[in-house]
């Protein structure tokens, strides 16, 4: 996404950077507090108790992570990527709040880490509307926070430098991701006990 929505690409395109990532944050936080509310209104219809729903997460944030650590590559997905063709039929602000609507939903397009699915989870284990949107908030919050890394990308040269940086480090944000799971996992049994 970074390598679409940047602000070389935008300026080019005659277009405001910070609107079309405006309006991808809007629409990717509006998609995911939106199936985040149904999934917390769905799990307090379930009445798990607390004693029953605390356990539940930790063991989906450990077996998320320990998903992520052994196999990152094995989790179920659709092949399904964001239509780039927007980019050059529509304003930015249109392809920016499409795209943010469908990668915030999380399932929408491919699935690359089993944390998508552990909050889906964890909104249905809140086990309330207003606590389901704020997960699916703070999930959607997270896949806006990259285009922060391009903002002062001024040139063609800086654009590339910053985009073979993300990529370099992608493999230790999957692994502090999944540490981070099994941690909260962790918190959530040890709490429980």
């Amino acid at each position: 996404m970074l390598a679409s929505i940047n602000p070389l690409g935008e300026r080019a395109r005659g277009n405001r950077w910070w609107v079309t990532v405006a309006a991808f944050t809007v629409g990717a936080v509006a998609a995911a507090s939106l199936i985040g509310a149904l999934l917390g209104g769905l799990g307090s219809l379930a009445g798990l108790s607390r004693a029953v729903r605390l356990p539940a997460l930790g063991t989906v944030a450990l077996a998320a992570g320990v998903a992520d650590l052994v196999s990152p590559r094995a989790v179920p997905t659709s092949r399904r990527q964001v239509d780039e063709r927007w980019v050059g039929a529509f304003r930015g602000w249109v392809y920016g709040a499409g795209f943010g609507a469908q990668l915030g939903a999380g399932v929408m397009t491919v699935v690359t880490s089993a944390l998508v699915y552990a909050w889906l989870a964890a909104a249905a284990l809140v086990a309330s509307p207003g606590g389901g949107a704020l997960v699916g908030a703070a999930f959607a919050a997270g896949r806006a926070a990259p285009f922060a890394l391009v903002r002062r990308a001024v040139r063609p040269e800086e654009l590339r430098a910053r985009l073979r940086l993300l990529a370099g480090w992608a493999g230790r944000g999957r692994l502090a991701a999944a540490g981070a799971s099994l941690a909260v996992g962790a918190g959530c049994l040890v709490a429980r006990w």
